[in-house]
């Protein structure tokens, strides 16, 4: 397993400065007991902070049978692993997190930090108590920067237009596929890697989405998770899904759902504004993790980058919205991620919108050579959003930055693991 610092972490220790409750999220080994257990001893007030995991059931059963006395037994910094699987703790740290504050408002913040493997915020009897208590933060897996040591500052040097410089780190863009994955198997070889998948993906199919949803259907998972890798990067139509996972299209939405909660699919969606022209407003479905797509498709990464290439463009954007994914939770810019679409075929792979309005346009293409062609979709939106527009970016797989025209910039993919 490959223990590297995650780049979240200095963003954890400021918000336990200022929230009584911050919450770490994200996919099963993804790295968050690691990453908590390494930072306990700097964020105790009076000495290392206490961890205790509900890994343990004698714990678990403490904590769901007295929640309130469980939380008040520690009386400094505590983190609690997995707490999803004791929901009673949520509505216990909000009378326990007011109490606090009520003593003395400045002491009361860092005093629990949670993890947990499901998306609480999808879970509204979970997380409504907490408004305003509580930080969430989402761990996901390594990023292409921190597997490979690199500063993570490339999202941030897109937005700024600070291209000059740009370092090619040694590092091919199949390297960079194969580091940015779970910790566990970041540095093992294919075989080892599939392996992992298989017993992964039974622990989470089978035994951890019960903790959070009773599913009559749950057999029907591994192929619809098969079937959402084979539409990565495509627009979702859930009706389509559902008549080929065999499901009714209630069910089926409600199925890939859950997938998203437990942190393997995600959406983006579509960007859209009045700018005169019918957009698409459906969202595009991607895996979490890329080495996972290439697993449910039973393929091998190197094989589709040598042999499928109409395939590996969707394994690409897929690499790539992850990498975005990622960047966002720790770049210092702050910003959304679309897509953007036309109904007349106008399209741009990523949009990413800062609070202020102003947006970056990025598309993707895996080749080596760009032309003045491939930035039509980005130019049809430089044109339509006026002064909002920031810059339009291609990364592609040469190695020089290229400009093509004013803020429109061909950039090679290693930009993503400055």
């Amino acid at each position: 397993m490959k223990t590297l610092p995650r780049k979240i972490t200095p963003i954890i220790k400021d918000a336990l400065k200022v929230s009584p409750v911050v919450f770490l999220n994200g996919a099963r080994q993804s790295g968050k007991s690691t990453l908590v257990q390494g930072i306990a001893a700097e964020i105790g007030k009076n000495g290392p902070a206490a961890y205790i995991s509900f890994d343990r059931p004698t714990l678990m059963a403490a904590a769901s049978a007295e929640p309130e006395a469980f939380l008040t037994a520690y009386d400094d910094t505590l983190i609690i692993d997995e707490v999803q699987m004791v929901p009673e703790l949520f509505r216990a740290l909000k009378i326990v997190a007011d109490e606090l504050r009520l003593k003395d408002k400045k002491t009361a913040n860092g005093r629990y930090l949670l993890t947990g493997s499901a998306n609480i915020l999808a879970l509204p009897k979970l997380s409504d108590p907490l408004v305003g208590r509580m930080s969430v933060l989402t761990l996901y897996p390594f990023c292409t920067a921190e597997a490979t040591s690199g500063k993570g500052d490339g999202l941030d040097r897109l937005f700024n237009m600070d291209l000059a410089g740009l370092k090619d780190r040694g590092i091919s863009l199949i390297e960079a596929i194969e580091a940015a994955t779970y910790p566990e198997i970041a540095d093992q070889g294919a075989k080892e890697r599939s392996i992992w998948f298989d017993g992964y993906l039974t622990t989470l199919l089978q035994r951890d989405v019960k903790m959070i949803a009773e599913l009559e259907k749950i057999s029907v998972l591994p192929n619809l998770l098969r079937l959402l890798a084979t539409r990565a990067g495509n627009l979702i139509n859930d009706s389509d899904v559902a008549r080929d996972a065999g499901l009714n299209s209630v069910t089926s939405k409600a199925y890939r759902n859950i997938l998203k909660m437990m942190f393997v699919n995600f959406d983006v969606e579509p960007w859209f504004k009045n700018i005169g022209k019918r957009l698409v407003k459906s969202p595009k479905g991607y895996l979490t993790d890329t080495l996972m797509l290439c697993h449910m498709l039973d393929l091998n990464i190197r094989d589709i980058a040598r042999n499928k290439p109409d395939l590996f463009g969707h394994v690409l954007e897929n690499y790539v919205a992850t990498e975005l994914t990622k960047l966002l939770t720790f770049s210092q810019t702050k910003a959304s991620l679309y897509h953007f679409r036309t109904s007349d075929g106008k399209e741009v792979d990523f949009v990413l919108e800062k609070p202020d309005g102003s947006i970056l346009a990025i598309e993707i293409k895996k080749s080596e050579s760009v032309n003045a062609q491939d930035f039509n979709g980005i130019r049809f939106l430089q044109e339509t959003t006026g002064k909002d527009f920031i810059g339009g970016i291609i990364l592609y797989s040469g190695k020089e930055v290229v400009p093509f025209g004013k803020n429109l910039w061909a950039v090679p993919f290693h930009v993503l693991w400055q």
